[in-house]
């Protein structure tokens, strides 16, 4: 048997959404939000790279949620993160919400920073 050790963080799983707010921890959260091993916090939207950008030590793949439809993120806001050394997975909130989870479940090094739909 292998045993592996578990790292607890103060990230949290996103329960549900609806139009214009999430729902972590069964409280609901209006607004745009980064979820993180640091917790979760409101996020300023593509121009708030600086949050994003300080996780880079602690994550190793971070989803953008763009809304409701899959978008393009600025070009130089995914050069900046991917320079940072990180995995940048764009897809429509929804998507990334759910692909978040599944690989918070694995104890991977993850975050989500989300548009609301």
């Amino acid at each position: 048997m292998r045993l592996n050790e578990v790292t607890f963080t103060d990230a949290q799983p996103v329960d549900g959404y609806g139009p214009g707010f999430f729902r972590i921890g069964g409280e609901a959260i209006e607004g745009a939000l980064c979820l993180s091993p640091k917790g979760t916090e409101a996020w300023g939207g593509f121009e708030d790279r600086a949050q994003l950008l300080a996780l880079a030590d602690d994550i190793d793949v971070l989803f953008v949620g763009t809304g409701p439809e899959t978008a393009h993120i600025p070009k130089d806001l995914r050069h900046a993160l991917e320079e940072a050394g990180m995995g940048v997975e764009v897809m429509a909130s929804p998507s990334a919400c759910r692909t978040y989870n599944v690989l918070l479940s694995e104890g991977r090094r993850v975050a989500l920073a989300v548009l609301p739909v």
